[in-house]
């Protein structure tokens, strides 16, 4: 009794595909489930978890930025609002960070600081489409 040939391959193909999506499907999954929504100045400021660790999102305040040692403290507001929360931080900081870029940042809120990661800084460039539509304004 002998298997056809053509049909051994159909049938390996078929399990090898259904192998893949599983897997494709696994690997979205983990993705979105990880995945954290950032958290605003102001959300921390109303409701902060300080058994909860936050990845907050924001603009850097202008004259905030301030070195005491290995620590950098500074303040982050809300896009488009009023409200801040000041961060210690510790660790890299990216070459573009400076006063007035957005940035992220995680860490753990404590007596109303956000008291970051070490190396969790990230500074979102601004975009070049932001550059040319407040010089047409």
């Amino acid at each position: 009794m002998s298997v056809d040939p053509a049909r051994k391959r159909k049938t390996r193909a078929v399990t090898l595909l259904t192998v893949a999506l599983l897997l494709a499907g696994a690997l979205v999954y983990t993705s979105f489930s990880a995945a954290t929504e950032a958290a605003t100045p102001s959300q921390l400021v109303a409701s902060a978890d300080p058994e909860r660790s936050y990845e907050l999102t924001g603009k850097v305040v202008d004259g905030s930025v301030r070195r005491e040692g290995e620590r950098l403290r500074f303040s982050v507001r809300d896009r488009g609002g009023r409200t801040a929360i000041p961060v210690a931080y510790a660790g890299v900081v990216p070459d573009p960070f400076r006063e007035g870029r957005e940035v992220i940042v995680k860490g753990r809120v404590a007596h109303g600081t956000l008291v970051a990661e070490r190396d969790s800084l990230v500074t979102k460039c601004p975009s070049k489409f932001t550059e040319k539509e407040a010089a047409r304004a």
